[in-house]
């Protein structure tokens, strides 16, 4: 079986996000870049399956601008097979995304598709949901595990009311929650195979998406600062605070 992972290149999540002066957007210029952490694991049990015997061959793609390569070469470099990069430099938003991804699918023929369940730039958390839409495939989101049964997959989801385990034929997109693994790092023997591993070029064109942005930001703020705490000197100082507040 083939998987799918696609990679996202975000801004590293131990990096201070700072906003443009402006209002127009994050500032990049000089940002650490890293892989987004929920694909980071999807990259994981990708290669977890392949170990276990379950997956035969595991492609990565990310869509972006040509340093989203090295995203690629960081998934490679824990295992990955192969990579393609569909290149373009401005913001593609999750419908675009998935239209990309539906066109991809149809050319590798996955058995499996895995990745994210959102990304730590915009939160959106709906191209592994709307990839399913388009190809008309079962779904299982926030997975927390992961079980291979011949033709099906049992996925441990997790949900507001505790865990929820489904059972989907095969093939399926599955997008990845925080527990599922613990992402390996890569060997400095690995890296430099990874450097060999082949990445293919593309563009959107080549799949004949339209990725015109449909939504346009207005403005880009900063969270406002936390306000400052009081001590007090007694539960029942506390209580009185509390119930002032509005919060009792």
């Amino acid at each position: 079986m083939k998987v799918l992972v696609p990679v996202k290149r975000v801004v590293d999540f131990n990096v201070k996000v700072r906003v443009k002066p402006d209002g127009t957007g994050v500032d990049l210029a000089n940002v650490k870049m890293s892989m987004n952490p929920f694909d980071e694991i999807a990259v994981e049990e990708a290669i977890r399956l392949k170990e276990q015997g379950k997956a035969s061959e595991i492609v990565c793609v990310s869509i972006g601008p040509a340093q989203a390569a090295e995203t690629i070469r960081t998934a490679l470099a824990m295992g990955a097979d192969r990579g393609i990069l569909v290149k373009h430099d401005d913001t593609v938003e999750p419908l675009a995304v998935a239209k990309i991804l539906k066109a991809v699918v149809d050319a590798e023929k996955p058995g499996l598709v895995i990745l994210g369940k959102q990304a730590i730039d915009d939160d959106c958390n709906q191209t592994g949901q709307m990839l399913a839409a388009l190809l008309g495939w079962p779904q299982g989101t926030f997975a927390s595990k992961i079980t291979i049964e011949s033709d099906a997959i049992q996925v441990t989801r997790e949900v507001d009311g505790g865990l929820q385990t489904v059972k989907l034929k095969m093939p399926t997109v599955v997008t990845t929650d925080l527990r599922l693994n613990e992402p390996r790092y890569a060997s400095l023997p690995n890296i430099m195979k990874a450097k060999k591993k082949p990445i293919e070029d593309k563009t959107p064109a080549d799949y004949g998406v339209e990725v015109a942005p449909r939504l346009k930001v207005l403005k880009t703020t900063e969270p406002a600062g936390r306000k400052a705490g009081v001590k007090v000197g007694s539960p029942a100082e506390l209580v009185d605070k509390l119930k002032s507040a509005g919060v009792l």
